[in-house]
């Protein structure tokens, strides 16, 4: 074996173990196995073009290298993001934890209530800074929390409103310029007129059923919307704000002068700025709204004993579940980051980030003082970290940057300068300096921050905020430490077992490629920085780019989509305005098969898409003849066909580029959901099967973490004709040359976690990723031959194998009084996530081993599903006390004095002896979902208070 090949380290199975797995498969070697699943007519002919493999320790290197070719400079540009102190006990106990960055989205709510209770104080936060009465799990970043802000309000309009198609939006003209830009974009197919203008004298009317306000605005002023709001509301229109959250510590909470959503971004709270992302975005509303409330909701509710427990509630709002009639298409939220957020104001509690926020704006106030005795005048007449002041940018702008300080130049003689919690008298006495020299003047020197206050005693917070104890009790390194430990402990992860999930792809995210996330050469840079200054960035991010060009065939990639429903969005938006530049404004029309992921068609609908569903045959296939009749019947009205590829079934359709072609035939285009694009890469492509977009999970096929539901990272690859149309950004330019607006709020997305990706292919190789891909399909046929004796697998090729996945078919149990819930709760008990229940099929366990896992692990799995099937087979519907239906166990049950159940301690807890040895134990029984969407409650107050 070569210890210094990274693919021998990421691949789970050794070569010493192959011939068991051929054996058990059923056939004769690897090659023989993937003739039998993919077409031949698909396979690629050529090795993927990329560079040899590097070593970890070449890559490490390599990244260190490239990282000093940025420069990070004192960044005092702000627009939303800003330097921030990023607390050591988090960042080592959480940013660079494996127990909390390969954790999963939280649906098994049993294994996860630490993850559940550190986004429970998140929201709380959230809610009680904003002056809100609820809030969500985090969203992708300002921008786009801003257009999904919108979304509800247009959705929730009154019965008038929607009868007089009320469709004008109002944003006042102080919005930050990249949140103006995703709201363009996400307006327009939808119906929804922007009218952007001065609050002051706006005139509103009844065809407007909306506005969004920026709090303090882009440049710093802080505005007093009192008026407009009292306008606004007399004609029943509904306000939302994007607040800075750190402001909102220091002044009155949105919520307090009639905000009906506010939005932002909790970057500011110890999260690196990272080029733009990953960063988790805020969004609180009112009570009433909670049902058009976008992404998930962490909820209280109890368990089968009564005792408290979390789970993710209202889950009927997912795009999964309404398709179509969606408003939001979001599956992705930002939990790693907003756990970070969260804790940071664990950490801090209420007078630490009332102090921060103070000393913010006591720097602002410092720097106005020194600056004015030079003669450079302020104009903001109320302001929180944001100065704008009147000086010859030509003259300022080379000293500055001779000094390594970036300020914002709105145009030749206007200058922002947003302070930050990094800022030190020092700083301030550099800034100073700066414009001293450029004025050919003595500077001024700073000794102390000012006590006096530019804030307007009206604007000033009175209200108390985070009064739980959580907030006022882990202010020590070792008591946050611990409080992070106790909730890691309750969670399981990647770094404990196996979490075989269909369609989510849980690899191994190497360490190897997550060390770079933490250097400051790389974690520091603003996303508005001159492109000099990030040219280790852009080497990186092209690169990043033309490989993905590479593994997908296709000739234009843009990294900007933060999550894989972004970069649906991104593709179909792309699509459009194909269509749009040649005139066919008609074609609107979206083919999408019954089987496809539920942000398919809720990402076609916000694209202003016309949906029509295509039939599967009962081998779980596209309809071939359905499809072909659709399309013609469509023909002068057809936009776009959305395939997934392998099938949402785990299933290489045969005939995939004859129905690439009907759709050709018939002028639409094709865009290919990547969610399964770790089954292709090397073997095929989405240009080969005729494609003509695909995003691609970045957080699935290529290693970056899943966060326990986020960070996420969706780019679009497309060919020649859709290149153009590429979004951009109104800061940094990026995309085409008939770029659409902006699909995200930072010009390159999530621009961090782009290293982790880019970080596994240039350790993976050609021909590691070929092999990551193949093994993939090795270790799921080698389940599937396993288990299939034990539990149908309800799809296969035509040869009888699976892709890199399968469908386990649990619905006979019902028989026997088992639903296919009771076997993803049983599943605890042996230390295992469940896979992926009831979709696409009801009553299924979707199950995706991936390449990382070894054979050892691969036969614990099996061990465990075969011994559940065992106890099935002893269950009946007359007792339905039984292991199954009573799982998860607790320690607490095994430890209690009363034992009421017809099995021993040992057959639920430890049923197979590798528990001896490696025992993870639930810290709820069953949680109770209906409880806890009867009685919501979505913060941190005891539940007694809602009762």
């Amino acid at each position: 074996m070569r210890t210094d090949l990274f693919a021998s380290r990421h691949i789970g199975p050794r070569e010493s173990d192959l011939n068991h797995m051929y054996q058990t498969i059923g056939v004769a070697d690897m090659d023989q196995l993937i003739y039998e699943t993919l077409p031949d007519e698909i396979r690629l002919k050529q090795p993927l073009a990329l560079e040899p493999a590097l070593s970890e320790h070449e890559y490490l290197n390599h990244i260190t290298a490239l990282g000093k070719k940025n420069k990070v400079f004192q960044s005092y540009i702000g627009l939303g993001y800003h330097p921030t102190v990023i607390p050591a006990v988090i960042q080592r106990n959480i940013f660079e934890n494996p127990g909390w960055y390969t954790a999963y989205t939280p649906y098994q709510a049993e294994i996860a209530q630490g993850r559940l209770e550190a986004i429970l104080n998140f929201q709380t936060m959230v809610i009680e800074l904003s002056g809100m009465e609820i809030a969500n799990a985090s969203l992708l970043d300002e921008g786009t929390a801003a257009a999904e802000a919108m979304a509800l309000l247009f959705d929730v309009r009154t019965r008038d409103q929607k009868k007089n198609n009320a469709h004008k939006f109002f944003v006042s003209e102080d919005i930050l310029p990249q949140t103006l830009s995703v709201l363009q974009t996400r307006s327009t197919p939808i119906g929804i007129e922007l009218v952007v203008g001065n609050h002051e004298t706006a005139t509103l009317d009844a065809e407007y059923f909306g506005a969004i306000l920026q709090y303090p605005g882009k440049y710093g002023q802080i505005n007093d919307y009192t008026a407009f709001v009292a306008q606004a509301k007399a004609l029943d229109i509904k306000v939302a704000v994007a607040a800075d959250i750190l402001s909102l510590a220091v002044l009155t909470p949105p919520g307090e002068w009639g905000a009906d959503v506010v939005v932002g971004t909790t970057q500011r709270f110890g999260i690196p700025m990272g080029y733009g992302g990953p960063h988790a975005g805020f969004f609180a509303t009112k009570e009433e709204y909670k049902r058009s409330m976008p992404g998930r909701i962490i909820g209280v509710t109890i368990d089968t004993n009564g005792n408290r427990a979390l789970r993710m509630a209202l889950q009927t709002r997912e795009q999964h579940i309404k398709r179509e009639k969606a408003t939001s298409n979001i599956c992705t939220a930002q939990v790693l980051l907003a756990v970070m957020a969260g804790m940071y104001a664990v950490f801090h509690g209420p007078k630490g980030l009332q102090y921060i926020a103070h000393k913010v704006h006591a720097s602002a106030v410092t720097l106005t003082d020194a600056l004015n005795q030079l003669g450079v005048y302020q104009t903001n007449t109320a302001f929180f970290d944001t100065i704008v002041v009147k000086a010859d940018a030509a003259k300022v702008r080379p000293i500055a940057e001779q000094h390594e300080i970036n300020f914002y130049y709105i145009d030749g003689e206007t200058i922002s300068i947003a302070l930050n919690e990094t800022t030190s008298v020092a700083h301030l006495n550099q800034i100073v300096q700066v414009f001293a020299t450029a004025l050919g003047k003595s500077p001024v020197t700073i000794t102390e921050l000012s006590a006096q206050t530019q804030i307007p005693a009206s604007f000033e917070r009175q209200s108390a905020f985070l009064q739980h104890e959580v907030f006022n009790s882990y202010h020590s390194e070792s008591q946050l430490m611990r409080y992070i430990k106790k909730l890691e402990r309750k969670d399981l992860s990647l770094n404990h077992s196996m979490i075989s999930l269909g369609s989510c792809t849980m690899k191994l995210n190497a360490a190897a490629e997550m060390l770079p996330l933490s250097q400051a050469q790389w974690n520091s840079i603003h996303p508005f920085a001159p492109l000099d200054q990030a040219e280790g960035y852009q080497i990186m991010l092209k690169k990043l780019e033309h490989q993905l060009n590479v593994v997908t065939g296709f000739a234009g990639t843009t990294l900007q989509p933060n999550s894989g429903a972004q970069g649906e969005y991104a593709g179909l938006m792309a699509i459009r305005a194909y269509h749009l530049s040649r005139g066919d404004h008609h074609r609107t029309v979206c083919l999408i098969p019954s089987s496809a992921h539920g942000t398919n068609p809720a990402s076609a609908a916000m694209a202003g898409m016309e949906i029509i569903v295509t039939k599967t045959t009962p081998e779980g296939n596209i309809d071939v003849e359905d499809l072909r009749a659709r399309a013609i019947e469509n023909k002068d009205r057809l936009s776009a066909l959305m395939v997934t590829y392998p099938s949402t079934h785990g299933v290489f359709e045969s005939s995939i580029i004859e129905i690439t072609n009907i759709i050709h035939e018939n002028g639409g285009l094709v865009y290919m959901d990547g969610a399964n694009m770790n089954a292709q890469v090397g073997l095929t492509n989405p240009a080969t099967i005729g494609a003509d977009v695909c995003h691609l999970n970045l957080h699935k096929t290529f290693s970056i973490p899943h966060g326990g539901g986020g960070p996420g990272v969706g780019p679009i690859c497309v060919n020649e004709k859709l290149v153009p149309f590429l979004p951009t950004n109104p800061i940094i330019p990026t995309g085409g040359d008939q770029a659409i607006t902006a699909i995200s709020a930072a010009p390159f997305g999530s621009a961090l976690v782009c290293l982790i990706s880019y970080g596994y292919i240039m350790m993976m190789g050609s021909e590691g990723l070929t092999n990551a891909t193949k093994y993939a399909i090795l270790n799921a046929n080698y389940m599937k031959a396993r288990l299939e004796s034990h539990y149908p697998v309800l799809y296969s090729g035509e040869c009888g194998r699976a892709a890199h996945e399968m469908i386990l078919d649990c619905r006979e149990f019902k028989q026997k009084g088992i639903e296919v819930t009771d076997i993803a709760k049983r599943l605890m008990d042996y230390g295992f996530h469940a896979p992926t229940v009831s979709f696409p099929v009801a009553g299924t366990l979707m199950v995706e081993p991936t390449e990382s896992e070894d054979l050892a692990e691969l036969d614990r799995f099996c061990d465990a599903m075969i011994a559940i099937r065992k106890e099935i087979e002893a269950a009946s519907v007359e007792e339905p006390n039984n292991v199954l239906k009573n799982a998860p166990h607790t320690l607490a049950m095994l430890t209690a004095n009363d034992w009421n159940f017809p099995y021993s301690r040992e057959a639920a807890a430890f049923p197979l002896e590798y528990l001896h040895d490696n025992k993870f134990w639930p810290s709820v029984r069953r949680v109770d979902d209906a409880y806890g969407d009867r009685n919501l409650v979505c913060s941190c107050a005891p539940i007694e208070a809602y009762m």
